[in-house]
Order: structure tokens, then sequence, then C-alpha cells
């Protein structure tokens, strides 16, 4: 592996580093619920997610009487950091012993800085969830291990804005859902989707079918999970159209996955290629083709050439 590409695509391991990615899973849900209190509601939750940073993850402003406030996930000094509009500063690590040490640092933090929230102590879109207040299982956080994922995510994330670059129909921010604790970037056709089922753990089928109301192609990463232990980049459809698990020019290692219904290529097979920009972003246009092309949108009228810095996009 040449070491420049190794140190930009950073080797990461779900089955030696899940425990950290757990814990910044259940700490990202209570930051993301704290913005989920403050913020009106915009179309498929997008007033929920974080935003990547220079350092980590940012909740970006959020209002209070007093003026507005923002918390920000440094993930180089490995704290959580408050800043507030009349100049305010404060921090608390990242390394608590338990989830309930974490969520009393941090109602604690906001309570000493005049900020008054009141938001839904339970972990969503996570089976058998326990309380934040009552998670006192030991939990391990690894500098190193948390901070190669973010490296991942900042990296991710420039090449999604690429190819975000490359459609002028509707199409979400690059952010990332705590939710399901994964960086995602989504197409739209522009007309509407059937009626989602829900049916997620732990989320109100009225915001699965809100996040669904019109058709998508959607792309993202995740760190792994149970059903899938290894870091991995996901791109699905909904609905699913016609002929989408026969995508063409696929990158070598990935392929659709009947269990997930998605298109999956692992971390690894990325940050091992020739060109790891260039694999993903092939991953990522092939298979939104194949979504695209099934569900016949409008390519021609959604489509543009992918944006360089400081070149105006021709119309």
């Amino acid at each position: 592996m040449n070491d420049r590409i190794d140190s930009i695509w950073p080797a990461l391991s779900y089955a030696a580093e899940h425990e950290t990615y757990d814990a910044l899973h259940l700490m990202t849900q209570i930051v993301g619920k704290i913005r989920l209190a403050r913020t009106p509601w915009i179309n498929h939750s997008w007033h929920v997610t974080l935003y990547l940073s220079a350092v980590g993850l940012s909740t970006g402003p959020n209002s209070y009487p007093q003026g507005a406030f923002d918390l920000e996930f440094d993930l180089i000094r490995h704290r959580l950091s408050l800043r507030t509009s009349d100049g305010g500063h404060d921090d608390i690590p990242l390394n608590a012993p338990t989830i309930a040490d974490f969520h009393a640092a941090v109602v604690e933090m906001l309570a000493n800085a005049g900020i008054a929230v009141e938001f839904d102590g339970v972990p969503n879109e996570l089976p058998d969830a326990v309380p934040f207040a009552e998670d006192d299982r030991p939990r391990r956080y690894d500098p190193d291990a948390a901070h190669r994922l973010w490296r991942v995510w900042l990296k991710t994330g420039e090449v999604f804005t690429r190819f975000r670059s490359g459609f002028i129909g509707k199409v979400s921010p690059v952010h990332f859902f705590w939710g399901s604790f994964d960086l995602a970037v989504t197409r739209f056709s522009g007309r509407p989707a059937p009626l989602h089922p829900g049916g997620v753990p732990n989320l109100p089928d009225d915001v699965a079918q809100e996040a669904y109301s019109h058709e998508v192609s959607s792309a993202g990463f995740w760190s792994g999970g149970p059903t899938a232990p290894f870091p991995l980049f996901y791109s699905y459809a909904y609905p699913e159209p016609p002929g989408f698990r026969e995508a063409k020019g696929l990158p070598d290692g990935a392929g659709f996955d009947g269990e997930m219904g998605e298109y999956v290529m692992p971390y690894e097979a990325v940050r091992t290629a020739a060109d790891p920009d260039t694999a993903l972003l092939q991953f990522l246009q092939q298979t939104y083709a194949a979504a695209a092309d099934g569900a016949r949108w409008d390519r021609a009228a959604l489509e543009c050439e992918i944006g360089r810095p400081g070149v105006v996009r021709p119309v």
C-alpha cells in the first residue's frame, strides 16, 4: 500500500474497533437529539444531521433565547466543545467511562451555559435501546480509532461532494445521520414514492415515511455492524426499480447484497484500489445509474458535469 494513500485512506477494523464506534454512535445520538429539539422540521429529517468540520463533526448553529450555540465533536483533541454566540466556550472529554456519565456531563455543560434543552433520552434505530441516563455499561473509547474513522469520513465527504456536484435536481447535503451512524448523500427524481412500510427499530413510522416520501437514490459510508461486520460504502434505491440489481461497470469488490437490499463495496476494497477516489466515484455513479435508468428518471434534466473549483457551471 502506498504510504501517501494509506495516510489519506487509513486502515479500519470493525472487529478491533467496534466498541469505539458504538460509543461514538451513542454520543452522537445525544448531541443529535439536542439539535433535533432546537430545529424546525426540514424535509427528510435534514434538520437533525451533523456536518463534517475541520476537526470532527458539528451541529452547526442552534438557536436559544440568548442567541445561538453549537456543539462539535473534536476528534483531534477528543473533546465535545460547546460554543455560544456571546463568546462562551466549554468542553468535556469523549472518554467518559459510561454513556450515562457522558449524558450527565453534556446536560451539566448546557445548564452551566444557561441553555435549557429537553430532549428524548432513548436511542433511535437500535434494538434493545437503553436510555442514555441508565446506560452504565463500561465503554471503551480509543482516540486513535476515532481519529482514523473521522479521517475516513472527511475523505469520503470530499468524494461525495464531487459526486453531488454532478446533479442539479434535488439533492441532499453530504451529512451525517446519527441515528444510523452513517455519512450519506441522496439524489431525488422529484416524483412521490409509495408509502414506506416503516418498521425501523425505535424510530416512529411517520419519520421513516416522511424521509422516503419521494423517490431516491442514496449512497453512504457505514462503519459496520452485526449485519455487516466491516466498514463499507452502500447505495440503494427507494422504491427499488426493475433491473436495479444488474448494475454495469462496477469497480472491483462491489456487488449487490441481497440480505441488505443494496449495493455494497467494502471500505478495504476502496482503500486498496489503485486510485481509491476514482473507484469510489465509479461505485457511486454506476449504482446511481442503475437506479435512475431502472426508474426512468429524466437524467438529461437532472444531471450536469461534475463541478470544478472556481469554474461556473455552464447553462
